[in-house]
């Protein structure tokens, strides 16, 4: 399926159906504050995070380092944010999720694995090899023509 399609067509309809549900179990009133509630309590969290990351990035260019751990687990936060500012119960929870620490770590394991695989084609030790990844080899010979030896008599001898 096309990521747009479930950005913009399969998440909608499901928050829908969850506002729906959960309105219909506590009330629209509870339904509404526990939507802000977890809007506030998120922009609280990105913004902590997002100082330990920021803070932790600093830490590794002091060291000459280039802090992509840091780079990978800030984008995850700034999606965070947006999906827990975003009125729903399914954002939310995926917007708390990439708070967490452990599943940003998981979540950067995945992402370098499956990169891994598309740019070089074979996957690190101990995983299964991405579907669309090919070990094609191309065999032959070559041969070595100088400039100096570009003479006619080679030129003739490649047109056998």
């Amino acid at each position: 399926m096309p990521l747009l399609f479930i950005i913009f067509v399969i998440i909608p309809l499901t928050e829908i159906a969850l506002f729906i549900a959960i309105g219909g179990q506590i009330g629209l009133w509870w339904t509404l504050s526990l939507t802000f509630v977890t809007a506030l309590i998120g922009a609280f969290l990105v913004r902590s995070e997002g100082l330990q990351t920021i803070f932790s990035a600093r830490a590794r260019m002091r060291d000459n380092e280039i802090p992509l751990d840091a780079l990978f687990h800030g984008i995850c936060i700034a999606v965070a944010g947006a999906l827990l500012i975003t009125p729903g119960f399914l954002t939310d929870a995926i917007g708390f999720l990439l708070l967490t620490p452990p599943f940003r770590n998981k979540l950067q394991k995945m992402a370098a694995r499956y990169f891994e695989t598309m740019i070089f084609g074979t996957p690190p030790p101990g995983t299964k090899p991405h579907p669309r990844a090919q070990d094609d080899i191309l065999e032959g010979d070559f041969e070595r023509v100088d400039a100096e030896e570009n003479t006619e008599d080679s030129l003739n001898n490649h047109e056998r």
